[in-house]
């Protein structure tokens, strides 16, 4: 009797086992809006497993941003190399954000916060009637975007009329030294945020 109950009791944990499924993960945090110091409201947000091996991209799922800025996604820990987070918003630099398995707990959440900033633009506006020539390097400004500017020297050469456009942080400064033809100096423009600012130079 004692064997029919203990073989009883061992059936049933492994039928519970089986129900319980995989660990659940619950990964959740907040995005926020440097430019402006507030959350970042509105955002799409999609959470990607991305197999072992360089194996698939799976989508996890796609959550819109609270007004408080807030996300969450709760899904099956599967054995996976990495997961990846990507923050979309119109006007605002993308955010992509890889997250390791070793980092992610089933016992508790997971707190994964990031921040961003509006785009804006720095229109650099270089003008000459003659063929001198200047050359010029980024002194401050954005950075490691995909669309950013050099951060190597540029050079160029007159008769010219252009405007080169950067990226950058919206409502703060890009600058750049310069020298043309001789001459040296920094010029600066704060760049309104979703808006292109102008700072010109003639040489």
């Amino acid at each position: 009797m004692r064997l029919l109950l203990l073989t009883i009791s061992a059936c049933f944990l492994a039928l519970s086992s089986c129900k319980k499924g995989k660990a659940e993960v619950v990964l959740k945090g907040t995005i926020s809006d440097t430019t402006f110091n507030t959350p970042l409201s509105g955002a799409t947000v999609e959470l990607y497993e991305i197999e072992a091996g360089g194996g698939e991209t799976n989508l996890l799922g796609t959550a819109s941003i609270a007004s408080d800025g807030s996300y969450s996604f709760t899904f099956p820990r599967n054995p996976v190399e990495k997961y990846v987070l990507e923050v979309r918003k119109d006007g605002y630099f993308d955010i992509d954000a890889e997250i390791s398995l070793k980092d992610i707990s089933v016992e508790e959440d997971n707190i994964y916060n990031y921040a961003t900033t509006a785009k804006s633009w720095a229109g650099l506006h270089f003008t000459t009637t003659g063929s001198g020539t200047v050359s010029y390097i980024r002194q401050q400004g954005k950075s490691g975007c995909a669309t950013c500017c050099s951060p190597d020297p540029v050079v160029l050469t007159g008769p010219l009329d252009t405007i080169i456009y950067c990226p950058n942080d919206g409502n703060t400064t890009y600058s750049y030294t310069y020298n043309a033809t001789g001459v040296t100096g920094i010029k600066s423009v704060n760049t309104v945020a979703f808006d292109t600012s102008v700072v010109s130079l003639t040489f």
